[in-house]
């Protein structure tokens, strides 16, 4: 473009300026237009040639502005088919899952879709969790600012003194009820970080529960253990008395009259109001004694989450009583041994178990000093969480034995099973972790026929104790939600399974973090699970030499039936998400990116009715 020539505008008049003679005004553009006739046509050329320049300018600017967002569009990494790019939920099951994501696409906050799916979570998932039992929140704002909402339940003021003594016989029934706390819990995230109305939170359950949907294979693979449990068997029987199994239709319609007064009353309704006469009113018939007064007095609390170093993460988690505390210790024994890639060879495994279940053993022998920090000292707590204190404990591992269970102060307790958990990651990149429990399946197996509710039987985790329940205090928890956050990562991650929680994790947490597995790939890794007698117990799928050698060392040890260890997480990384439900239980994610869930199929590894339409379960 003919823009600028030698600094004069093309047009422009040639030669020296017209004589003037001295004294004389000189002409201005008007006497010009009069002694030169060209004048207009100059005029109009410098016009034509001021609007070239412009042309010329404007273009550049374009070309300059293509050339960015086609430099950004091609360098700009984008997300694998099975990840998102703005939120995700992971809970137990598909359908939770999607009512989460729900609440998200309608402006809600993580915590907003970790509620709404936990609620689904208690009839798609009873016997595992629900508004009966307590929960433990690690919620992240979009700061960055990370604190613990804890809503476990409490001993009631009336505790049988000899309750302890019928440990491990018999575990059922009204007197191993703890206050519930889990509405307490809602109530209290959903004051700070809620962003929908309570009530909304609440609906897709309702509506559910009153419709009523086929039994998922999950729910109906325990329902036999309800078998001779009267009440709550009537909740599971046909017209016939027959026990409903997985793919007949279920409805909780007295669980969604609770859920509708509880969403348009708000929480106290539970706690002080109808729902809290008619819930003591059956517990007490059923020979339990919680009372009014253990209801009104319940207190969710918040306080700091706990900080440690994983690598180039801090993982914030939950102060005692939860199991976070035992989580930081295993991975700190572990990260001493300075493994950056996954063992290989049959001997680099052997070594890696060893030791991962020597670690797992010494931590079952301090799982005494994790309790209620209002009621016993924190000081041994946190001294477990110290780099010191597992280089020391690393140093007590023998490499080509084990030994006997004094050597590692074991003190006798339950294991347990049940739990959910959920994790969530919202666009504004919070997030909330959160695990749930009603205890055992189906917890203290107490149905409460005018609330709907399941009652728990969270006193059972005090087994193992030598002194007295103090009324009030919460009892000790394997549950470990957590947050993990770098500079450029998030990773938020939580386990149900009662006592295999924290195997559950520490293994996921290992081959992700440090061996490189993908998230998916590293929950899907098999486990091995010591329990509360450190005899060590492996997932079917376990590697035979691996357990013929830790046998051979000295492990005791036993290929379980059944793992109940299950893993929900999501993660972002290099602005991709990554969710996954676990598909020990049948789970799956949903993102709010693209309408629909997470593509990969499942195959499940728990052992389900051959007749059940795995499509009658995912339609929900």
């Amino acid at each position: 473009f003919p823009c600028a020539a030698h600094g004069r505008w093309r047009g422009a008049p040639r030669g020296p300026p017209p004589l003037v003679r001295p004294g004389a005004q000189p002409f201005t553009p008007a006497d010009r237009s009069i002694h030169q006739p060209g004048a207009h046509r100059e005029q109009r050329g410098m016009a034509r040639s001021k609007a070239r320049v412009y042309t010329c300018c404007l273009l550049l600017v374009i070309m300059m502005i293509a050339i960015i967002v086609i430099i950004t569009v091609t360098t700009r990494r984008t997300c694998a088919d099975d990840t998102f790019s703005k939120a995700a939920v992971a809970a137990d099951t598909r359908k939770c899952s999607e009512i989460g994501r729900e609440m998200l696409q309608q402006g809600g906050s993580a915590v907003d879709g970790a509620i709404a799916a936990l609620l689904c979570t208690g009839i798609m998932n009873p016997q595992s969790a629900g508004i009966g039992g307590g929960s433990i929140f690690t919620v992240m704002d979009r700061s960055g600012q990370v604190k613990i909402i804890n809503s476990r339940e409490t001993a009631p003021s009336q505790v049988d003194p000899d309750l302890l003594k019928s440990c491990p016989l018999n575990l059922a029934g009204s007197k191993w009820i703890g206050v519930p706390g889990e509405i307490r819990g809602y109530e209290l995230a959903h004051k700070f970080y809620g962003k929908l109305p309570w009530a909304t939170l609440f609906q897709p359950t309702i509506k559910l529960a009153r419709e009523g949907f086929p039994i998922p294979p999950v729910q109906g693979l325990f329902i036999p253990f309800i078998n001779n449990s009267l009440t709550p068997r009537k909740l599971y029987s046909d017209e016939t008395g027959t026990l409903l199994k997985t793919g007949d239709v279920i409805k909780f319609e007295k669980l969604a009259d609770t859920l509708e007064l509880i969403a348009n009353k708000g929480a106290d309704v539970f706690y002080t109001g109808r729902v809290a006469k008619d819930l003591v009113r059956d517990v007490q018939q059923e020979g339990g004694n919680l009372t009014l007064d253990d209801l009104a007095s319940y207190k969710a609390t918040v306080t700091d989450a706990w900080v440690v170093p994983v690598g180039e993460y801090q993982m914030y988690i939950p102060p005692p009583p939860s199991g976070g505390p035992l989580l930081s210790l295993v991975l700190n024994i572990m990260k001493e041994y300075q493994m950056r890639s996954a063992p290989l060879s049959v001997e680099e495994k052997i070594r890696f178990y060893h030791r991962y279940v020597e670690a797992f053993k010494f931590a079952n022998g301090l799982k005494r000093h994790i309790q209620d920090p209002r009621f016993k000292s924190e000081k041994m707590a946190k001294e477990i969480i110290a780099e010191s204190f597992a280089k020391h404990i690393g140093t007590l591992i023998s490499s080509d034995r084990t030994h006997n269970n004094p050597y590692y102060n074991l003190t006798a307790y339950l294991d347990s099973l049940g739990t959910t958990h959920v994790s969530v990651l919202a666009e504004d990149g919070s997030a909330v972790a959160v695990t749930s429990t009603i205890n055992h399946m189906f917890g203290s197996k107490v149905y409460s026929p005018s609330t709907g509710i399941f009652l728990n039987n969270e006193l059972s985790d005090f087994c193992g104790r030598v002194d007295n329940i103090f009324p009030g205090e919460r009892p000790p928890s394997s549950m470990a939600p957590a947050v993990l956050k770098s500079k450029w990562e998030t990773l938020v991650i939580g386990a149900s399974g009662g006592s295999m929680i924290t195997t559950g994790l520490a293994s996921a947490l290992i081959h992700h973090l440090w061996f490189g597995k993908s998230l998916k790939e590293a929950i899907d890794t098999p486990v091995v699970y010591v329990d509360s007698e450190n005899k060590v117990k492996f997932e079917p799928q376990f590697d035979e030499g691996v357990i013929k050698a830790l046998r051979a060392m000295g492990h005791k040890n036993e290929t379980a039936r059944k793992f109940y260890n299950v893993v929900n997480a999501v993660e972002k990384k290099d602005g991709c998400i990554c969710a996954v439900s676990d598909d020990r239980k049948l789970g799956k994610a949903a993102d709010l990116l693209v309408y629909s869930v997470v593509t990969h199929r499942v195959h499940s590894r728990l052992q389900l009715d051959k007749t059940s339409d795995m499509a009658q379960f995912e339609a929900p």
